[in-house]
């Protein structure tokens, strides 16, 4: 069987030994794993010299184990993964840290490999498996150069994190950059499993404060889905105390702790805006109150109130309205791939309403810039700085996908299927720029939607 051979090599702009701390963190497999893939860890143990991660890795409907083992590390120079079990018959994976100019780093991946079922297997599979390795290589150097510019810059010593809402999508991935970033998280959890996790229970007003202790700052994520079907009278009701009772428990309690966090960055939405048609919000904008708010508007405020116990007692508070988080790992991208990769997508009502839109590597940098940065407090739009309509992001969508997406969804349709959540999400038109952000420092990786549709699709 023939051994084929796949190489990248690009430049990191940190030294070597920085690239390698990163790899050898906790959250490092994660962060590699591009947001189109499915794998999840098993088990893992040791280091990069001797120590062993088993994997569950789904390829559509299929599933199996990979089983790797570390080996031929040579701190700041190299490593090495080979596969011991999974869907290759040979797998050996070099990893390079060579020093380059300026105080930089040539980063080089090298695999070797055999497909199964001898020729045959090559002769079918070997092209899908190197445009696939392509694809994943290309987002994994993209991703660890930006992940460790962002570090550089914002230069911020060792930090324990406590993290609510730790183990869905966006919890999961910014505690990944954390850890790789040299930060310790805490996960706050209803169901802790870990030594060092945080039990609480909002429903019940259960949180375990001194379990909070030596923890220096504290991202509140957790709250139930909006986009999760109609808003029948109980959805609405667990939707909003899902947010009020939370943050409530865990602003009073941060409030009475001895020793405080330094910062609070808690989870709000673009939503509490409403629907404005063409007018550009920013965070200065007045928000409506009263029977003109609509039910997301209504949310907003309260959730965005509950955390005015931590911010009376001293604490850095920070309100961040989130935008429409693009990644395919989860949330409206999720939805939408299906109807269009099969060549069904289409605006959505008339097209000309606003989506205020955010690649999830930048919402994650906003959220550690906003952790380490004094001058970030109060409300912060995290939404990329060019917005676009509806009819925009299908044209996008379409082009990165190379579909076609010439079947437009009706407002009626929506309003039949989904009810209120069709004119208060789908159809609401909400403008909104990142203000805040762009005047404390934060730099995007993915300003422009087509740029962050194609790396999270791998396109």
């Amino acid at each position: 069987m023939a051994v084929e051979r796949f190489e990248l090599t690009s430049e990191l702009p940190v030294p070597p030994g920085e690239a390698w701390a990163w790899h050898a963190r906790p959250g490092a497999f994660e962060r590699l794993t591009p947001p189109w893939e499915t794998a999840r860890v098993l088990e893992r143990s040791g280091s990069l010299g001797d120590g062993r991660v088993v994997l569950q890795v789904s390829t559509g409907p299929v599933s199996h184990r990979w089983v790797a083992q570390h080996r031929d590390a040579i701190p700041e120079r190299q490593f090495v993964d080979e596969q011991v079990e999974g869907p290759f018959a040979r797998w050996v994976h070099t990893h390079l840290f060579e020093p380059a100019a300026g105080g930089h780093t040539r980063y080089t991946d090298r695999v070797e490999y055999q497909l199964p079922g001898g020729a045959a297997g090559s002769f079918f599979g070997a092209g899908m498996v190197r445009e696939r390795l392509q694809r994943t290589f290309r987002y994994r150097h993209a991703t660890v150069a930006a992940d460790l510019l962002m570090h550089r810059r914002l230069a911020a010593a060792p930090m324990t994190v406590a993290i609510t809402g730790a183990t869905g999508l966006l919890g999961g991935v910014l505690s990944s950059v954390l850890t790789t970033g040299g930060h310790t998280v805490r996960r706050i959890t209803r169901r802790p499993t870990r030594p060092d996790d945080i039990r609480w229970d909002p429903a019940q007003g259960q949180l375990d404060a001194a379990m909070l202790a030596g923890v220096d700052a504290v991202v509140h994520l957790a709250g139930e889905t909006i986009a999760g079907g109609r808003w029948t009278a109980e959805k609405r009701r667990r939707i909003l105390e899902s947010r009020t009772q939370g943050t409530t428990l865990l602003a009073e309690t941060l409030a009475q702790l001895p020793v405080r966090p330094r910062v609070l960055v808690s989870a709000s939405a673009v939503g509490i805006y409403g629907p404005r048609g063409e007018e550009v919000l920013t965070e200065a904008t007045s928000l409506r109150t009263g029977p003109e708010a609509s039910f997301v508007e209504q949310v907003g405020h309260a959730w965005e109130a509950s955390v005015e116990p931590a911010e009376r007692a001293g604490i850095r508070v920070v309100r961040a309205r989130i935008g429409i988080v693009e990644t395919p790992a989860g949330g409206a991208l999720a939805k939408m791939l299906p109807p269009f990769l099969a060549g069904g997508g289409g605006v959505l009502g008339p097209g000309t309403q606003w989506t205020s839109w955010i690649g999830i590597d930048d919402v994650v940098g906003a959220l550690c810039h906003a952790l380490v940065s004094p001058a970030v407090r109060g409300p912060v739009n995290l939404t990329a700085p060019a917005p676009v309509t509806n009819a925009e992001l299908t044209r996008v969508l379409a082009r990165v996908l190379g579909r076609p997406a010439v079947i437009p969804v009706p407002a009626a349709a929506l309003r039949l299927l989904l009810g209120d959540l069709a004119d208060e999400l789908l159809l609401a038109s909400t403008r909104v720029v990142p203000v805040r952000l762009k005047e404390t420092g934060y730099e995007f990786r993915h300003p422009e939607l087509e740029g962050a549709l194609r790396h999270v699709l791998g396109r």
